[in-house]
């Protein structure tokens, strides 16, 4: 790859890492934000949600749209209604007025979170693909990694609006170096019609089913969130079916090798991102961190993802991805096995347990994502690449509700403040949230060594 493509990559690589960082940065502000807006811990996690139900509904849309006008118009300005969208968070003087402005900012991660894969697979050759979708993998766990430590540095020396704030000149210098860097593609001469009803029912499905992991104990709203997914899932399903021109084609899950592929991916986020959620409130109530000592030890995966990513993903391009998509799901596995049942802190398997989440992402993220995308049949691998993204926001989404309303089951927790739970009760729920993470993760790593790679994709076959 000559420098051209080498800055173009690090470009997109650092878009993702924005993407994700936003991600994760708001998470240690919510206490500070609830109070200032004067909404209770329950209401306050809508700024999450809001967020994140945002980028999941409106993904394939995007994918679709950029597809049929251009990769450079949809991202560049996904860029920019980020930023403008995350001034509007900071500036923000109501609760209803951040969650307005959040959703705008969904829906600017949205467009930029279809378009970054679609980067990788449009303007670099196929024999490096593994190797540019682990760069990008890369710059989501740095985002993601250094989020926490990052914004509990702006929120105490600042304040929270300033979590906000400081995407506006990051958007601003990324326009103006993409505007630069990132090639015009050709247009295709055939362009289809966007399929806004099959959005539109994709988009309420996605939210019933959020609502249905998010309300977990409450039958009644678990029952109506549940006929409102049952409903629209399958009105999309059948209008993608009849449509002369859908928003995606359903024969690109007549295929096991995709499905199962695409699957594990999803798994994969719904365990790692429910990890991620509980993992600081046990750095803190069962080993005694504070918040500093806590966003230190979580650099330690994305250190272990940057050093090792790229000569992985490299790798794969060239002897294939099997083995490594089984190791990554294995590595997950075996965290939250250590972390189960590691009493106290034991600091050689703590850090031992951060590795294997570094390595986790080092393994799947080029060779997993390549996979999938190589998999994908019925539909271009641009739009492949945008489900790509599509299952790993919606996986995160449900993985982070799923886990908490594990954890909060489980630890018989509901409605105790985090500070008021003693060590004891809080592993009790966390200790078997963990091994069901583990089984999952086993599950997954059975489901990858079914699926045959693509011996044609890699350089050495």
């Amino acid at each position: 790859m000559d420098k051209k493509g080498t800055l173009l990559l690090l470009l997109i690589g650092f878009v993702g890492l924005m993407d994700c960082l936003d991600g994760t940065i708001v998470a240690v502000a919510l206490p500070t934000i609830a109070s200032d807006m004067g909404v209770d811990v329950s209401t306050a996690s809508w700024v999450s949600v809001a967020y994140l139900m945002m980028m999941a509904g409106t993904l394939i849309l995007f994918g679709r749209i950029a597809k049929n006008t251009s990769i450079r118009l949809v991202l560049l300005s996904g860029i920019a209604v980020f930023a403008i969208s995350s001034l509007a968070c900071g500036m923000s003087s109501s609760f209803m007025m951040l969650i307005v402005s959040r959703i705008a900012q969904g829906i600017g991660a949205a467009m930029m979170g279809a378009t970054i894969p679609m980067c990788c697979v449009r303007f670099f050759p196929a024999h490096v693909l593994g190797y540019a979708l682990a760069v990008v993998t890369i710059g989501y766990s740095v985002g993601a990694a250094i989020g926490p430590a990052l914004g509990g540095i702006l929120v105490s020396s600042l304040s929270w609006h300033w979590i906000f704030y400081i995407n506006v000149p990051i958007g601003i210098i990324l326009i103006l170096l993409l505007h630069i860097h990132l090639p015009e593609e050709e247009r295709d001469e055939e362009k289809i019609k966007v399929d806004y009803l099959g959005a539109t029912t994709l988009f309420i499905a996605i939210v019933g089913l959020v609502f249905l992991f998010e309300n977990l104990g409450d039958q009644m709203i678990m029952v109506a969130s549940g006929v409102v997914f049952i409903t629209f899932i399958t009105a999309f399903a059948l209008h993608e079916i009849r449509a002369d021109e859908p928003l995606l084609s359903l024969s690109i899950f007549r295929h096991s090798a995709y499905n199962l592929s695409i699957l594990v991916y999803f798994l994969v986020n719904v365990v790692y991102m429910g990890l991620a959620y509980l993992l600081p409130f046990y750095m803190s109530v069962s080993l005694g961190f504070d918040s500093t000592k806590t966003g230190l030890f979580l650099f330690i995966p994305a250190l272990i993802t940057m050093i090792v990513g790229m000569p992985i993903g490299r790798w794969s391009d060239r002897v294939g991805r099997k083995w490594f998509c089984v190791t990554s799901c294995l590595m997950l596995a075996l965290a939250m096995v250590i972390f189960a049942f590691m009493d106290g802190l034991n600091m050689p398997l703590f850090v031992l347990a951060l590795v294997c989440m570094g390595m986790m992402w080092a393994f799947a993220g080029g060779p997993m994502c390549s996979r999938v995308i190589e998999s994908t049949v019925g539909e271009s691998k641009e739009m492949g690449s945008t489900m790509l993204n599509e299952s790993a926001y919606l996986g995160s989404t449900i993985g982070t509700v799923l886990f908490a309303a594990m954890f909060t089951a489980l630890a018989g927790a509901g409605g105790i403040p985090i500070d008021m739970l003693t060590k004891d009760v809080f592993m009790d729920g966390f200790t078997i949230t963990m091994l069901i993470g583990a089984a999952i993760s086993f599950v997954s790593g059975v489901f990858s060594l079914i699926v045959k790679d693509n011996a044609g994709s890699f350089e050495g076959q």
